[in-house]
């Protein structure tokens, strides 16, 4: 089967993560959120996958190299534009796609069967969410045919609380109502499309994990949940029975305190007198300086922490804290 990533996008929302790194590569645990999108689709059964490319694109290709394949949008095409520019990959086949930010272990051989057994011309994976004024939310009828949506509406307002997980199933006719221009977007433009047509779409609900890793706080929530074990992935090592995972050369012998959960990727250099209290993760080659004290963080591959660094809440990438310092006294 085959199935698209998309990952042109600028991760406006990510920043100052993303002024180094596309959306895609942000890493989560010991991997890059888009690489644990390819082992889900390699799980469920994808063997051909291609992703469109437009901001850092050699980022992407040096890390994965031929595994996929890759279409360069030289000016940005749009959530759904970019996939009409790679309809000869797909054929005549189903059309699968999955947001480059979808951290998730949804099963997506179930929502192709759905999409096959709905008889419609798209479906799309949807989820209970808890706010939906942080979500756009789809309306269906009993039997999951889409009558609607409505973009982040205040709870009392929400005729649906079904997010949109950006992850769908479309037919090769989807194309018929795409409009002429080379931009397209799914929800502005497609999705509005079908409905003015009267075109059967369906959802396709689903109860497994899902976080849309899209912004700093829901990057910090995907994280803490992927050391917590609440998804599916597939990652180095193992965790202790205090929930401490240490990496290859890396060691935390010096360390005064270590209260897991606590992920330590490859290489990673933790001065003495350290306190790590969990949850927390560091990425491959960071340095933690000695005396550094660090709760509810994220240090990224290749961080430099001087020593002595208090960190609460941190999100501590290569070119300095990005989110979430507190005071010494709060540990």
């Amino acid at each position: 089967m085959k199935a698209m990533v998309l990952a042109a996008g600028l991760g406006t929302r990510l920043r100052p993560l993303t002024h180094e790194i596309p959306k895609p590569m942000v890493p989560v645990l010991d991997r890059p959120v888009m690489a644990h999108i390819l082992g889900l689709l390699e799980r469920n059964g994808f063997d051909q996958v291609i992703a469109n490319l437009h901001y850092f694109p050699e980022a992407i290709r040096d890390y994965f190299g031929d595994r996929i394949e890759y279409r360069h949008e030289e000016k940005l095409l749009g959530t759904a534009g970019g996939v009409r520019n790679v309809a000869d990959f797909f054929g005549d086949e189903p059309i699968v796609i999955v947001s480059g930010d979808a951290l998730t272990d949804i099963d997506l051989a179930a929502l192709v069967e759905r999409h096959r057994q709905a008889g419609g011309i798209a479906t799309l994976t949807v989820k209970q969410v808890p706010d939906t004024r942080e979500y756009g939310v789809v309306i269906h009828d009993s039997e999951g045919r889409i009558q609607g949506f409505q973009e982040k509406p205040e709870p009392a307002e929400a005729l649906s609380d079904l997010g949109n997980c950006g992850i769908y199933c479309f037919s090769p006719e989807i194309f018929d109502y795409f409009p002429e221009a080379p931009f397209a977007d799914w929800a502005q433009d497609v999705f509005p499309a079908l409905l003015d047509h009267d075109v059967p779409f369906f959802v396709h609900e689903t109860t497994e994990y899902w976080n849309d890793v899209g912004s700093l706080d829901e990057f910090r929530q995907g994280t803490f949940d992927a050391l917590r074990g609440e998804l599916k992935l597939d990652v180095s090592g193992e965790s202790d029975a205090d929930g401490i995972t240490v990496g290859p050369g890396s060691a935390i012998d010096g360390c005064e305190q270590v209260d897991g959960p606590v992920w330590i990727g490859a290489d990673v250099e933790i001065g003495d007198g350290a306190r790590l209290t969990g949850p927390v993760v560091v990425g491959d080659g960071a340095r933690i300086g000695a005396g550094s004290a660090l709760r509810d963080s994220i240090v990224f591959p290749g961080a430099r922490l001087p020593d002595s660094t208090i960190a609460i809440g941190a999100i501590l990438g290569r070119v300095g804290i990005v989110a979430g310092m507190r005071r010494f006294d709060e540990l």
